[in-house]
């Protein structure tokens, strides 16, 4: 294999056995069309060794710790979850990382699990979905925890899940297939659209699945830029947070995708996700080989896909020979760009006012 050291894999589930009961004791491992599959650690070391990956950060999918219980058996499954994954990760610190799981959409709950997690637990970062019981991220009811995650520079893993609307469509196709990835759109387009990229600039994103159908839509919805409902909410322009985002590769590592993303935002932008044990092992290696195939990246952009661009998000990872740039934390809007929106502030109007005609 080219990477000599190893893939860093930011897609990569768990399904800890107290969070299997849960699923079965209330009827949910049918989910998205997708059955609960079997897991155990080993079974992810196996998978992680055919395919050169050196390192899983791990985290749970949907339905996530809100089983219909309220907000104690959520907390409660959270807490057992994170734990489970802290004891994997320090049974086996060379392999693995983990992104928390929050009961959201319980706020106070989930600021409380997050804190604990990554300031007690040591966790990477943590795992959020991008809409939970109908609540979209960006949801100002999300605030506070924002904030927290804001303060501490924290790396948000984005999942899809299944909003109400796709679950009342009645197509014949899983959701996991079409539907889990306009929650993922849905979502990051929500992030910005209702400031909250812009009042908190300091978490790192990471769109799961290629970001859904973002990089296709990118044009349409900076078109947004135009709207003036839009421009204290966004003040730099659409574009320039949807380049902030991190993308994973996971079920979309095509060259049709990656053409799309590439044109969207640089390299350091994609990583490499495998969405094992959802996607068995032998997919793994087809994902590994579709993009290896690709002739769209040089050498040094694949090592970037595969390790580099995660060591610039989790550098405690690297080895002895490794030079890292750590990703960039963002501040908020600069002078140059309040004086920008100042003066787009007329021509957005008047947009709307041909618009309206």
């Amino acid at each position: 294999m080219s990477i000599q050291q190893g893939r860093i894999d930011v897609h990569h589930h768990i399904i800890p056995p107290v969070y299997a009961e849960a699923i079965y004791r209330h009827g949910l491992q049918l989910h998205a069309g997708a059955p609960l599959p079997q897991w155990s650690a080993q079974k992810s070391l196996d998978e992680m060794d055919l395919n050169g990956i050196q390192r899983a950060i791990t985290s749970l999918t949907t339905p996530g710790a809100h089983l219909g219980g309220g907000v104690t058996q959520a907390a409660s499954l959270a807490r057992a979850c994170n734990e489970f994954a802290a004891d994997l990760r320090s049974r086996h610190p060379q392999r693995f990382g983990s992104f928390a799981l929050l009961p959201l959409p319980f706020t106070e709950a989930s600021c409380t699990e997050a804190v604990h997690a990554l300031d007690v637990l040591g966790a990477d970062g943590v795992v959020v979905f991008g809409s939970n019981d109908g609540v979209f991220l960006g949801d100002p009811r999300l605030d506070e925890l924002m904030a927290e995650l804001d303060r501490r520079a924290a790396v948000v893993f984005v999942h899809p899940n299944l909003h109400q609307t796709s679950e009342q469509l009645g197509m014949q196709a899983p959701g996991f297939i079409i539907e889990f990835l306009c929650d993922t759109t849905r979502a990051a387009v929500n992030l910005i659209l209702t400031g909250t990229l812009e009042r908190f600039p300091r978490i790192r994103w990471i769109l799961a699945h290629g970001g859904g159908f973002l990089p296709y839509v990118a044009w349409r919805v900076s078109l947004a830029n135009a709207l003036p409902q839009f421009q204290d909410k966004a003040p730099q322009g659409v574009m320039t947070y949807l380049r902030r985002f991190y993308f994973d590769t996971a079920l979309s590592p095509s060259r049709y995708s990656m053409a799309a993303l590439k044109e969207l935002v640089e390299p350091s932008q994609i990583l490499f996700g495998s969405d094992f044990p959802f996607a068995p092992a032998p997919l793994t290696t087809l994902q590994c080989q579709t993009l290896e195939e690709n002739p769209l990246w040089s050498a040094e952009q694949l090592y970037g896909i595969h390790r580099g661009h995660a060591l610039c998000l989790f550098p405690q990872y690297r080895q002895a020979d490794e030079q890292v740039i750590p990703a960039p934390i963002y501040a908020g809007e600069s002078f140059s760009s309040r004086l920008k929106r100042s003066l787009t502030r007329p021509v957005g109007a008047f947009v709307e006012r041909v618009r309206s005609r």
